[in-house]
C-alpha cells in the first residue's frame, strides 16, 4: 500500500512516522513545496493553488490516501482537493486536536501561526469543542520557520517567547501547526512547571495517520513479504532526496533509515 502526505514544508514529517510506525510496510510519497513556502501570508486562492499542484505531483504516484499534513492547507483548501481527487484517492485533512484537549477540562493553550491564532476558523473550533474550558490562543511567530530549517537557535528564541505567553497554569498545550510536533519536547520543557504534573502535548500526527489507514481499510495488519518500504520525495514536484534539515528530527532520520528515497 501506499499513502501520500502533503504539507509546505517538512512539518508532514511527524504524520509520515506515525504512517510508518502503524504500517511499517506501506511506502510513502513527501510532496512539499519549498519553492513557494511558506503559505501561510499567501492569500486563500494562491495557497490553494500551490497546494493544489503538490498534492497533484503526490497523486501521480497513485496513493491509496493522501495526507494533508498542514493546518493552514487543510483550512483553506481540502474541498478544492477534495474536489479534485475523491473518490478515487481519500483525501485526509489536519484539525488541531482542540477536542481532546478539552476533554480533559483545562486550561489549554493552542500554540498556532499567527494567522491562525485568533483566525475565525480556529474560534470556530474553540466554541465547538471547548465551550467552558480556559483557552489561550498563543501566537508564535517565526517557529515554524526556525523548525523547516532546524535554526536552533531560532527554535529555542521562538519557543521561549510563546512559553512566556502561555499561562502557568494551563495543564495543556494543543500544536496547531505540524511543524510544532517535531520539537514537542521542547515545547514541553519549555512550559512545564516545577511541581506540577506533566505537561500534555496534543498533537494531530497520530490521529491523520490512523484515519488515513482507517479510510483505506489498512490499518492493521502488515505484508511481512513485501520488499522494503519505499520513501518519494517530491520537493516542489522534483523527485528528490529529503532535504539536509529534515535529518535533524528523529522522524527524518527514521524515515531515512527505513525507507530508499527514489
Amino acid at each position: 500500500m501506499k499513502i501520500a502526505l502533503m504539507d509546505s514544508g517538512i512539518g508532514l514529517l511527524a504524520a509520515a512516522a506515525a504512517v510508518r510506525r502503524l504500517r511499517p510496510d506501506a511506502d510513502l510519497v513527501l510532496s512539499s513545496d519549498p519553492d513557494g513556502m511558506p503559505w501561510g501570508p499567501r492569500t486563500p486562492e494562491d495557497l490553494t493553488e500551490r497546494a493544489l499542484a503538490v498534492a497533484e505531483a503526490a497523486a501521480a504516484h497513485c496513493p491509496d490516501a493522501l495526507i494533508v499534513a498542514c493546518n493552514t492547507a487543510s483550512v483553506h483548501a481540502l474541498p478544492t482537493l477534495r474536489a479534485r481527487l475523491e473518490p478515487g484517492i481519500p483525501v485526509i485533512g489536519t484539525v488541531p486536536a482542540i477536542k481532546p484537549a478539552a476533554a480533559g477540562g483545562g486550561p489549554v493553550a493552542i500554540w498556532a501561526t499567527p494567522a491562525t491564532t485568533g483566525s475565525p476558523y480556529q474560534r470556530g473550533l474553540i466554541d465547538e469543542f471547548a465551550d467552558g474550558v480556559t483557552v489561550t490562543e498563543v501566537p508564535c511567530p517565526g517557529l515554524a520557520d526556525a523548525v523547516q530549517y532546524a535554526d536552533e537557535q531560532a527554535i529555542d528564541e521562538t519557543i521561549a517567547a510563546a512559553a512566556a505567553l502561555t499561562p502557568r497554569d494551563v495543564r495543556a498545550v494543543v500544536l496547531g501547526c505540524t511543524h510544532y510536533e517535531l520539537v514537542a519536547e521542547r515545547i514541553r520543557a519549555a512550559v512545564q512547571q516545577p511541581g506540577l504534573p506533566p505537561m500534555v502535548l496534543h498533537g494531530s500526527a497520530g490521529a491523520v495517520a490512523a484515519q488515513a489507514l482507517r479510510r483505506t481499510g489498512a490499518l492493521s495488519g502488515t505484508n511481512a513479504t513485501a520488499a522494503p518500504p519505499g520513501l518519494t520525495v517530491l520537493l516542489s514536484g522534483r523527485e528528490e532526496q529529503l532535504p539536509p534539515a529534515a535529518l535533524a528530527y528523529a522522524e527524518g532520520r527514521m524515515l531515512a533509515a527505513v525507507g530508499s528515497a527514489i
